[in-house]
């Protein structure tokens, strides 16, 4: 009788274990003199979500235009991963900017956007960076935000750009971020997105971060904080002051306007200011226009216009009596710097 050989049941094949997307990736184009807190506000959320998650959700690569290094606004120098390199499918480009942005803004930087723009890629920028998305025409018709030191500047430069005041912007596939703990936010959104808001808030947690801003959060205290007085006639007169740069409010109309004599809005300034209405408008005037002096290519006639003086020689001599220079000197001394 012939040998019974049972049968084998073959072994189940294995199964391989489901294979993990790749992890998004965003280039940090490290400019010349960029500042460091808007830089790690953004790369340090993606670091922690990776740790929360136990996974690489993110990854990221600093680049610059030399590939070697790229020093910050502090002094610090970082050593980068790579030149202008090639983007890839799904990657976010981050423009980090600084201090004399436009000075940084080459034309193999410009060339490089954007190409990389034309290829579909998700391009951003923190802090002054959005300046140079502007320069490369990438913002054109497109809403956006800078760092509230740079608006006056920018709005001048760029007037096909539709410029928002908040702490960052999304519009499409471009994002800008105002600088400081700004990109905390703008990166916050991106993981709400990508994985879900309870990882995003347990990296705010982790970041101390206790309250998540969105695109409506304006980038600057309001007048009360700012002015170290809650008084609300005062943060009327202020406000009032800050939106008429170009054409000036006569303190007495500005008294009526808020119920007081011109009398008691004197009072009023000197209690919680240490100053006159007239000083503090002149200030405000003068900053705007150190402002547009240091960030654009306007005239001085053009930046008095802009700033409420009838005359150049008038408006120097405010200038140099609040800043000890000359507008045309204060231009000069920082194109050499």
């Amino acid at each position: 009788m012939p040998d019974i050989v049972p049968a084998v049941t073959p072994a189940p094949a294995a199964i391989p274990p489901p294979s993990q997307p790749r992890p998004q990736r965003y280039l940090f184009l490290l400019l010349d003199r960029f500042t460091m807190i808007s830089f790690a506000a953004a790369i340090e959320p993606l670091r922690l979500a990776n740790r929360l998650a136990g996974r690489e959700l993110y990854d990221w690569r600093l680049i610059g235009e030399d590939g070697k290094a790229a020093t910050c606004s502090n002094g610090a120098r970082l050593m980068l991963d790579s030149g202008l390199t090639e983007t890839t499918r799904g990657d976010t480009v981050l423009v980090c900017g600084g201090l004399d942005v436009p000075r940084a803004a080459s034309r193999q930087v410009l060339a490089w956007l954007r190409r990389e723009a034309r290829r579909g890629t998700r391009i951003g920028a923190l802090c002054t960076g959005a300046w140079v998305l502007a320069e490369a025409g990438l913002l054109d018709g497109r809403r956006c935000t800078i760092h509230w030191e740079n608006q006056d500047g920018f709005a001048e430069k760029f007037p096909d750009v539709t410029l928002i005041r908040t702490v960052f912007v999304e519009d499409g596939n471009r994002l800008t971020a105002a600088g400081g703990t700004a990109a905390i936010d703008m990166i916050l959104r991106q993981i709400a997105r990508d994985h879900g808001p309870e990882l995003a808030g347990r990296v705010a947690d982790q970041m101390i971060h206790t309250a998540i801003r969105s695109e409506e959060d304006q980038q600057r205290l309001s007048i009360p904080p700012r002015l170290g007085a809650r008084h609300p006639r005062l943060a009327q007169v202020v406000a009032r002051m800050e939106a008429n740069i170009e054409d000036p409010i006569s303190p007495a109309r500005l008294a009526t306007e808020a119920g007081l004599s011109p009398r008691q809005l004197e009072r009023l300034f000197a209690r919680y200011l240490g100053r006159s209405p007239k000083r503090h408008y002149m200030e405000l005037r003068l900053e705007r226009a150190r402002n547009l002096l240091l960030q654009t290519e306007m005239s001085v006639m053009e930046i008095a216009l802009a700033c409420g003086f009838a005359s150049a020689a008038h408006f120097s001599k405010c200038y140099r009596a609040t800043y000890g220079c000359t507008p045309y000197r204060e231009r000069g001394a920082a194109s050499g710097r």
